[in-house]
């Protein structure tokens, strides 16, 4: 079977335990995970004095949220990883297109209470997604 699921991550617990869902789903159905954490500025700074300075930007945080995360999954799949600009809900759904994914998986995070009414990156994601949607219950991952 071929295809690309693809999971955002933020580096919270509720959404490392929706990539270790997403990756069993890949694993089960022998296809490729892509994981993508989303970045909204593009602030920088730089770090070091003289000739040892750094520039670091918010892209490259997000990167490495994303293959620290990628790195930890493991599995006998083969695991991609990305930065993608943007709010969340819609760097995820712009790297579901880019990559045609058949699936997006995300966190059930702030879809109850409050942040249900206010709208999370899960039910964003459901209602625009251009493929199939998988909401995985993340509410113990805190």
């Amino acid at each position: 079977m071929s295809g690309t699921i693809v999971v955002g991550v933020d580096g919270s617990p509720t959404a490392r335990k929706a990539a270790e869902a997403a990756r069993d789903l890949a694993s089960a159905l022998g296809v490729t995970l892509h994981v993508v954490s989303a970045f909204d500025s593009e602030r920088s700074q730089v770090f070091g004095s003289g000739s040892n300075k750094w520039l670091v930007s918010d892209a490259d945080k997000a990167e490495h949220v994303a293959r620290a995360v990628a790195d930890t999954l493991g599995g006998d799949i083969n695991i991609t990883y990305s930065a993608a600009h943007g709010r969340p809900a819609d760097a995820i759904i712009r790297e579901a297109i880019g990559k045609e994914a058949r699936m997006i998986v995300v966190g059930n995070r702030r879809m109850q209470g409050i942040g249900r009414v206010l709208g999370s990156v899960a039910n964003s994601v459901a209602h625009n997604a251009p493929c199939d949607v998988y909401i995985a219950n993340t509410y113990d991952a805190d």
